[in-house]
């Protein structure tokens, strides 16, 4: 039996989505803008499209997870995010959380 596309690819977004935040929570440990966290993500194999990206830097910034600035850097404003105090502890409970679920699936897989 073949596997049904459309139900496939509804269910890879959803199991990508919660790791997505985990990833740019993690990369955010060190400050950086839109365009240098996409490229560290997919140089980590982790591609994220632009109307992805930006939506879910407002989100976490707007549930006190993120700080950012705008800044001028090669003569263009950008803005520049770094985790907040808030969510350095939100991504240490977060990686603990992680690798429980990881251990478990593991051992079901």
């Amino acid at each position: 039996m073949t596997v049904d596309p459309d139900l496939f690819e509804s269910m890879r977004l959803e199991l990508r989505r919660g790791s997505l935040v985990l990833a740019v929570l993690a990369c955010l440990r060190t400050e950086r803008y839109g365009y240098t966290l996409r490229q560290a993500l997919a140089a980590d194999g982790l591609e994220m499209e632009e109307s992805t990206l930006y939506p879910l830097l407002r989100r976490l910034e707007s549930q006190g997870l993120l700080s950012s600035e705008w800044r001028e850097e090669e003569k263009r404003k950008k803005r520049f995010y770094v985790l907040s105090p808030m969510g350095t502890a939100m991504l240490a409970a977060l990686i603990d959380e992680w690798r429980g679920i990881n251990v478990s699936l593991e051992k079901i897989l």
